[in-house]
C-alpha cells in the first residue's frame, strides 16, 4: 500500500526492529470497527460544510463500508498503526485526489482517542451487562437459601450465625456499586473530542456538533488540547475494573475456602473445576483461582496506566500509545472473570446440611446471649461481654447454671435471680432465634431477606433500563449515521 505520512518531512523508513518498537497494530484490533465509524462521520460532515465534494464524498464512504466489509485482514499491518493502514488503503483503493481528502481538518490525536472512547463505551455496557447476570444468579441462589443457616465470620474465625441468603447479598451490593461507578464513568467516557485536530483546533469550518450527535456522544470536549491529551477516563475506568476485579477475588477466595474438605459448604460444577495430572480424586476450583489471580493482572494495568500518564506535558505525547493495551487488557481480563463468575454461581451446588452444622460451631451465639442478659437482666452490656467471655473459655453451650456461676465470679450475684430464665439462655443459644431477632435493616431475618431481595430485584431492573436506554441512544445515532451515509452515497450516483 501506499506510504503517504513519511515521504515529505522523512527521507528514510524505519527498520524492522524500529518498526516492531513503535508499532500499535497489534493493540489497534480493538479500534478498527470504531476507526470506520469516525471515518464515516467525519467524511459526511466534511461534505455538509463543503469542505469537499459531493462526488468525493460518496468515493470515499463507499471505500471505507469496503474496508468494513473486509475487515481488518485486508489493511497493511507493516504500518505504524491502523490510522495511516486505513487511509492509504483507502487512497489505494479510491486515488490519493479523492482519498486524500478524508483527513482535512483532522489529526491522528483526535482520531485516537475518539476510537478508544468509542470502543470504551461499548466494553463498558457490555460489563454492566455481565454484572448484572452475576448479580441476578446471587439473587436467585439467595431465593432459594433465606433459611439456609451458616456461620458469619471475621478474621475468618466464626463469628455469629447468619444465613447463606444474607452473605450472598453482601456481595450483590458490592457489585451494585460497582455497576453504578461504571454508569458514572460512561458519561464521562461518553464524550467526544474529535474536531481538537492536533491540539489547536483548525482553521477548516468544522461541525463538531454534528459528528459528535451522528458518533452517538453525549457531549462535546470542548478544549482541543484537553480533547487529545487527557486520559483521566481510562484511568477512572481501570481503577473501576480493579474495584470490580477485588470484589471478585473476595468471592473467589470464599469459593476456594468453602469448596475444600474442611468446609465443604459447597462443590462446584464440573465444568468449572479441573483435575491433577498425578492425583486422580482431586477436583480443584481452578476458575475461583484464576479469578483470584487475574485481579492482579487488571491490578497491574492501572498501576502501569497511571505511571504511562504521570507527568506528560500537553498535550499529545507518543507515551500514550502504551497506554492503550493496558486498558485492553483489563476490559477483557475483567469481562471474562465476571462472566466466569456468572457461571460459578448458577451452577454452584450448595450443601446446606455443612453449613447448617457449622452455624453454631465457635459459640456464635454468644453475642446474643450477652444481648440477652442485657435484656433480661438489666446489666451493662460491657459486664454481659465479660461474663460470656469467662463462659466463652469452656468451649461449649454454657447450661444456665455456668451462667450463674460465671455471674457470681463476675458481679457477685446469680443472673436467674434478675430475670434470666432458662427458656430465654435456651432460645438465645438457638441460632435460628439469633437471626430471626435480627430483623432491622439489612439484617439476616427471613422477612428482612425477603424485603432485600425484593429492592434488589427492583433495584436491578432499573439498572438494566438504564443499560437498555444507553444502548439504544448509540444504536439511534449509529443508525442515523448509516442513513446519512447510504443518502450521501445515493446523491451522488444519480
Amino acid at each position: 500500500m501506499s506510504e503517504i505520512l513519511r515521504r515529505g518531512r522523512l527521507s528514510s523508513t524505519p527498520d524492522e526492529d524500529i518498526l516492531n518498537f513503535t508499532s500499535s497494530m497489534s493493540a489497534d484490533k480493538w479500534i478498527f470497527e470504531a476507526d470506520i465509524l469516525v471515518d464515516l462521520a467525519h467524511t459526511v460532515m466534511l461534505k455538509e460544510q463543503s469542505i469537499i465534494r459531493e462526488q468525493d464524498c460518496s468515493k470515499i464512504l463507499k471505500g471505507l463500508l469496503q474496508i468494513r466489509e473486509d475487515g481488518i485482514g485486508s489493511l497493511d499491518h507493516s504500518y505504524e498503526d491502523i490510522h495511516i493502514s486505513l487511509e492509504s488503503r483507502l487512497i489505494d483503493m479510491v486515488g490519493e485526489d479523492v482519498g486524500g481528502r478524508m483527513h482535512s481538518g483532522r489529526s491522528r490525536n483526535d482520531e485516537v482517542v475518539t476510537c478508544i472512547r468509542i470502543r470504551l463505551r461499548d466494553e463498558l455496557l457490555s460489563l454492566m451487562e455481565e454484572l448484572s447476570q452475576l448479580r441476578k444468579n446471587l439473587l436467585d441462589m439467595a431465593s432459594e437459601n433465606k433459611d439456609t443457616l451458616m456461620p458469619g465470620f471475621t478474621h475468618l474465625q466464626h463469628a455469629q450465625p447468619t444465613t447463606f441468603a444474607h452473605h450472598l447479598l453482601a456481595h450483590s451490593g458490592a457489585l451494585s456499586r460497582d455497576t453504578q461507578r461504571l454508569m458514572e464513568a460512561f458519561s464521562r467516557v461518553n464524550e467526544c473530542p474529535l474536531g481538537a485536530a492536533a491540539f489547536a483546533s483548525t482553521g477548516f469550518l468544522l461541525d463538531r456538533e454534528r459528528t459528535r450527535s451522528l458518533l452517538g456522544f453525549e457531549r462535546l470536549i470542548e478544549n482541543s488540547m484537553d480533547a487529545v491529551s487527557s486520559r483521566d477516563f481510562m484511568i477512572e475506568s481501570a481503577s473501576i475494573l480493579v474495584n470490580i476485579m477485588v470484589n471478585l477475588s473476595k468471592m473467589a477466595e470464599e469459593i476456594v475456602i468453602w469448596s475444600t474438605t474442611e468446609f465443604g459448604f459447597i462443590e462446584l460444577h464440573d465444568s468449572y473445576s479441573s483435575t491433577s495430572s498425578i492425583m486422580p480424586q482431586k477436583k480443584n476450583p481452578d476458575t475461583a483461582e484464576l479469578i483470584r489471580g487475574k485481579s492482579g493482572t487488571v491490578i497491574g494495568s492501572l498501576m502501569a496506566l497511571i505511571s504511562i500518564c504521570k507527568a506528560l506535558p500537553l498535550s499529545y505525547n507518543r507515551d500514550l500509545q502504551e497506554a492503550t493495551p493496558n486498558l485492553w487488557r483489563a476490559v477483557e481480563t475483567t469481562r471474562g472473570a465476571a462472566r466466569v463468575m456468572a457461571g460459578i454461581f448458577a451452577t454452584l451446588e450448595v450443601n446446606t446440611d455443612a453449613m447448617s452444622l457449622q452455624s453454631t460451631a465457635g459459640f456464635t451465639t454468644a453475642t446474643e446471649l450477652a444481648d440477652t442478659m442485657v435484656r433480661a437482666a438489666g446489666i451493662p452490656f460491657r459486664t454481659a461481654h465479660q461474663i460470656v467471655g469467662v463462659l466463652a473459655r469452656e468451649n461449649r453451650d454454657p447450661t444456665p447454671e455456668d451462667i450463674d456461676a460465671a455471674a457470681r465470679n463476675v458481679l457477685g450475684e446469680n443472673l436467674s435471680e434478675r430475670g434470666l430464665s432458662r427458656e430465654m439462655v435456651k432460645e438465645a443459644l438457638d441460632p435460628l432465634s439469633n437471626i430471626s431477632k435480627r430483623s432491622i435493616t439489612g439484617g439476616p431475618s427471613p422477612n428482612e431477606l425477603e424485603r432485600a431481595i425484593r429492592s434488589c430485584f427492583e433495584e436491578l431492573e432499573l439498572e438494566h433500563t438504564r443499560i437498555t436506554e444507553f444502548n439504544n441512544s448509540i444504536e439511534h445515532s449509529l443508525n442515523a449515521l448509516f442513513t446519512v451515509v447510504d443518502r450521501c452515497i445515493e446523491s451522488s450516483s444519480k
